[in-house]
């Protein structure tokens, strides 16, 4: 197509896929990486410049001359809010700035943040819509809020689109992976009830074709997208959908009382504070894990930019289970 595309966050597991989706089009990619980050992983005919968000000269190197921009990096964990900022806030603010100065014919940037930033949905069945008022329950939703809030004060400037994904699953994930993890042992635990429950999710490939497709299309100047599944996922369904993979009969299902989870949360929310390293659970993550409708709508998406996810939930879990077992995962 002749074009060129930078992309930040290209080696994290959605970063890493939407690269090997973006060769395939022929299209010139450069990726922003931190002088740290190994290049290995990058398909072949990648450019690479390094630097940091906090760098304006190495930033103003990434963003001259490219007509699109997906900005992907940023952290999942943090040790407080102040972190979160700094991981996901302060670099949209520093990289549109550079555009600004330095690219101000970019076509489109393309923001991808979080389902945690709308929050959780007052039902199980319709879910979050785009024109509904954020309310995000986390340190991490709230980080993520701010830096579309800082994407749009340059949207008169710059022609830019915000997509939230909802938990996103498939090769290369960690988180969802865990779950597969448990139930390959015949064991689920979960913090709520899990007949209760319903969250979207998108199969990571699903995920990239709607980013793509958002990255392009002239209708989605301006505007914000859940990329997600055509319908929100019960417990039932995933564990129907992963025992004749992982070959589980029995299921010993624990559902851990509110107030319990609260307390692993403070325990390990002091452990965060003795090391200043971000742990897996924290008192802010409860407030996520406690929620039983994690639920987008896909409508917007699909209406505007004919977005739909192709992969059902047996063949995405089918997929992600191979792939974990083939580099002995699972």
């Amino acid at each position: 197509m002749g074009e060129t595309i930078l992309v930040t966050g290209s080696t994290g597991f959605i970063g890493s896929r939407l690269l090997d989706y973006l060769a395939t089009e022929g299209v010139r990619i450069r990726v922003f990486l931190r002088a740290e980050s190994s290049a290995a992983p990058l398909p072949e005919g990648v450019e690479v410049v390094r630097g940091s968000f906090s760098d304006p000269h190495s930033l103003g190197r990434a963003v001259r001359g490219v007509e699109r921009i997906v900005h992907l990096a940023g952290v999942t964990k943090a040790v407080d809010e102040a972190s979160y900022d700094a991981g996901n806030v302060m670099p949209v603010q520093h990289l549109l700035a550079a555009v600004r100065e330095h690219n101000p014919a970019l076509k489109r940037f393309l923001l991808v943040s979080s389902l945690a930033a709308g929050g959780p949905a007052g039902d199980g069945m319709h879910g979050l819509r785009e024109s509904d008022p954020p309310s995000p329950v986390s340190a991490y939703g709230r980080s993520k809020l701010r830096a579309e809030a800082v994407a749009l004060e340059f949207g008169a400037e710059i022609p830019l689109t915000i997509v939230r994904p909802p938990a996103v699953y498939g090769p290369g994930d960690r988180d969802v992976l865990q779950v597969f993890q448990m139930l390959s042992k015949g064991v689920l635990v979960s913090a709520g009830s899990f007949e209760k429950q319903r969250f979207s999710m998108i199969y990571v490939d699903d995920l990239v074709r709607g980013m793509v497709m958002a990255l392009r299309s002239e209708r989605a100047a301006g505007s914000l997208y859940y990329l997600t599944s055509s319908r929100a996922w019960s417990w039932d369904e995933v564990i129907s959908a992963a025992r004749p993979v992982l070959g589980f009969q029995k299921l010993l299902r624990v559902a851990l009382p509110t107030p319990l989870v609260y307390v692993a949360g403070s325990l390990f929310g002091a452990l965060t504070s003795l090391t200043g390293k971000p742990m897996l659970l924290n008192r802010d993550k409860v407030n996520e894990l406690i929620e039983d409708y994690w639920v987008c709508s896909p409508e917007k998406a699909t209406l505007e930019l004919g977005f739909t996810a192709a992969v059902n939930l047996e063949e995405g879990i089918a997929s992600t289970i191979a792939w974990n077992r083939s580099r002995g995962l699972l």
